[in-house]
């Protein structure tokens, strides 16, 4: 049977004429001899429906005929239908404050709960009933008890449905503190749920605006995750520290739920206010890192603008990431790259060998044409004595180790080469870095043909030779005509050129167009003459 819904059938005459409110009639049948204990389908009898009818007249007349004694009517009045509810419950759901007072008069259970432990006052709380919850209150309501199965109060219920003038009530009467279940309180609540009014009334009463739930998240951590701007600033102002770690697992802010969900204006507002050491501190974590997670690029972007380092801090041993850069490629392996990865390489983020092997390991070079638009390789006498320059035309300079990581990845993705490797010499990365042993004898041919153009191969070591030797005899290697040969004296001044100007300078910038030679001679001093290799798969 559902005892929610009312069936016609199963209604008395008294109850359906107290449902319509009709006092004349009510009382000519209970005259009549009928009664007014008859339930329904639900367990209502006619005092229920009185009272959730707001009748007071109705509700009048089935009390009088209810009990010849007083201890027989405080029994009637506190008859419960099937979900536990009681007439006083119903008329203070529904706001009918003249019924809820007769009812209380007649002796009504004022904290009788219901079957999902609800009670008089919770159920006008909830419906915003604010004289049936002055009455009430008045009248010795319990303020301070659990009424859900997740232990909420009446204040935690005021402050979710946002009733402010309710809530001005009960924080004269009821336990500001108060936490559920999860240790959360009223305020906590307001916060979650973006209930200015009503948190401001609550943190004016006392409350603690660093309270923290069982998680230990705090009521700015959770009004910065929900993106309620005027939440964080109020709280702010009233003394809630942005610097409490909010996690058991590890050192979360409020600055890294801004940033995770993408709430820009909150973000911008808690990085003024949050310790840097979040940035690179050990044992911390950079919020970088869970604005990568969740993709919010325009997090990212705030973070390293407002001095947030790209590089972070090594989170291996936290959360298995060793650094932002490495996180956003993971997350975009075998796909273009990321808007973080962009914003990432802008900014200066270092390269590791894990980084170089999404550039290079692939025949997308999308990755590396990214990172030379943003990185300058440095010549090979910075690279031999460590002397490279934080920047160089506005593009930050490869360190020795990113060098040094580069020429080792490459060196073992030779199957890419025909991809990566005219890139890298069209961006000035120094050819003999890449002649050896393993180079040459993997690389196919028309990769090793393109490398030697750009050396002078009747200078390379007799090791060398003898592996290209090996290799022709073994005819997986077709040289070009010109290697039978010593280098012509053109190829060997462009080479010289390339030399003294420096590979970075010749290959990426204008300065060839400032020689004193023909202008038709531009193209073959940067080594635009010689045909790429085809990648075969």
């Amino acid at each position: 049977m559902d005892f929610t819904e009312c069936y016609g059938d199963t209604v008395s005459s008294v109850a359906a004429a107290a449902r319509s409110g009709c006092r004349k009639r009510v009382r000519r049948l209970i005259k009549g001899g009928c009664s007014v204990d008859c339930r329904d389908n639900r367990g209502w009898i006619a005092l229920h429906e009185a009272a959730a009818a707001g009748s007071k007249e109705c509700v009048q007349e089935i009390l009088t005929a209810a009990g010849g004694s007083s201890r027989g009517c405080r029994a009637y009045v506190n008859s419960l239908t099937h979900e536990g509810e009681s007439a006083c419950y119903l008329a203070a759901q529904r706001g009918h404050l003249a019924v809820v007072r007769l009812l209380l008069k007649a002796h009504a259970n004022i904290n009788q709960l219901t079957n999902d432990l609800s009670c008089p006052l919770y159920a006008a709380v909830d419906g915003g009933q604010k004289e049936i919850v002055e009455l009430l209150v008045s009248k010795g309501a319990e303020v301070n008890r659990a009424h859900t199965a997740s232990c909420w109060t009446c204040l935690h219920q005021a402050v979710y449905k946002g009733h402010s003038e309710i809530v001005r009530i009960l924080v004269n009467v009821c336990n500001l503190e108060a936490v559920d279940d999860h240790r959360i309180s009223p305020l906590f609540v307001a916060a979650q749920y973006g209930q200015q009014e009503c948190l401001e009334i609550l943190v004016n009463a006392g409350a603690n605006v660093n309270t923290q739930a069982a998680d230990l998240a705090t009521p700015l951590l959770i009004a910065s995750q929900e993106g309620h701007q005027a939440c964080v600033d109020f709280l702010l102002d009233h003394g809630a520290d942005p610097n409490i770690a909010c996690s058991h697992d590890w050192p979360q802010l409020p600055i890294h739920a801004a940033a995770e969900f993408g709430h820009i204006s909150v973000l911008r507002r808690l990085i003024a206010v949050t310790d840097c050491v979040c940035d690179r501190g050990d044992g911390m974590v950079s919020p970088l890192y869970v604005a990568v997670h969740s993709h919010q690029s325009m997090s990212v972007e705030l973070l390293l603008r407002e001095g947030y380092s790209p590089d972070a801090q090594d989170c291996t041993h936290i959360l298995g990431l060793r650094s932002p850069l490495s996180y956003a490629l993971c997350q975009t392996s075998n796909k273009p790259y990321s808007e973080s990865v962009r914003l990432l390489v802008a900014a200066g983020a270092n390269l590791t060998e894990e980084d170089w092997i999404y550039a290079l390991a692939t025949d997308n070079t999308d990755l590396l044409q990214l990172i030379l638009e943003h990185r300058w390789i440095p010549r090979p006498e910075a690279l031999i004595r460590d002397c490279s320059v934080p920047h160089h035309n506005g593009k930050t300079v490869l360190k020795l180790q990113e060098m040094r990581e580069l020429v080792s990845v490459a060196q073992n993705q030779v199957h890419f080469a025909a991809c990566w490797l005219p890139l890298l010499l069209k961006a000035g990365l120094e050819p003999s870095l890449l002649l050896q042993p393993h180079m040459l004898e993997q690389a196919d041919s028309e990769v090793l043909n393109y490398l030697l153009e750009f050396v002078n191969w009747s200078t390379l070591s007799a090791p060398l030779k003898n592996t290209l030797h090996q290799r022709r005899v073994e005819k997986t290697w077709e040289p070009c005509q010109d290697f039978d040969s010593i280098p012509c004296l053109s190829h060997i001044c462009r080479l010289q050129v390339r030399a003294v100007l420096g590979p970075d300078l010749l290959m990426r910038t204008n300065v060839v167009q400032q020689l004193p030679v023909p202008s038709q001679l531009h193209g073959f001093l940067q080594f635009r003459d010689i045909p790429e290799a085809s990648y075969t798969h």
